[in-house]
């Protein structure tokens, strides 16, 4: 298993694990974006946050990424995560290897709390979230109309850093040293 950061040449592959979950509900978008859009999602993600990309046997399976929660300045300190897997790939630890990468890659960003926005029911999500020790903050009735019926959606939260007055703030991706950024995920792998 390889963990690697994103890029451009990673769309494709990305887009096509993306795909298996248009037709769903997990996903509150109804189109899949084109190649151009999903690559500039890609770069504009990873200009600050982690975007992370798992290979095995040179296949990617699976990707995960942490963004900015609310764009006004004063919410700079908490970030929103994403996971999507290749559907042969799911069951096996994967997810919370990548999610535990983000969190303590986010740590060192700066960030004091990480959130999760999950369609009901999705009980693998709602587990990696319990799992982690996310607290449910509330449910969002009727939050989206995909396939043919309305869709509540939860809104975990985590804390992952002390609430300090005057915080620093948050660190762009590469700012962060890179080597710190290995140690953490090859403590996970």
């Amino acid at each position: 298993m390889k963990i690697r950061f994103a890029t451009e040449n990673d769309t494709p592959a990305l887009l096509k694990i993306y795909s298996q979950y248009i037709d769903t509900p997990i996903t509150f978008e109804c189109s899949l974006p084109t190649e151009q859009e999903f690559s500039q999602r890609i770069a504009d993600i990873s200009a600050s946050y982690p975007y992370l990309v798992c290979e095995e046997n040179g296949r990617i399976t699976g990707y995960a990424y942490a963004h900015r929660l609310q764009e006004r300045e004063a919410y700079q300190w908490n970030s929103e995560l994403s996971v999507y897997l290749d559907k042969t790939c799911t069951s096996r630890g994967l997810g919370k290897k990548l999610y535990s990468m983000l969190i303590d890659i986010l740590r060192l960003q700066g960030s004091k709390s990480v959130y999760g926005i999950v369609t009901l029911p999705n009980e693998k999500s709602e587990r990696l979230h319990e799992s982690f020790g996310f607290r449910r903050l509330y449910v969002c009735q009727n939050a989206g109309y995909k396939c043919g019926r309305w869709h509540d959606v939860v809104w975990f939260e985590k804390q992952i850093a002390p609430y300090l007055s005057n915080p620093a703030p948050i660190k762009p991706i590469g700012d962060i040293p890179y080597a710190s950024i290995e140690e953490i995920i090859q403590k996970y792998i």
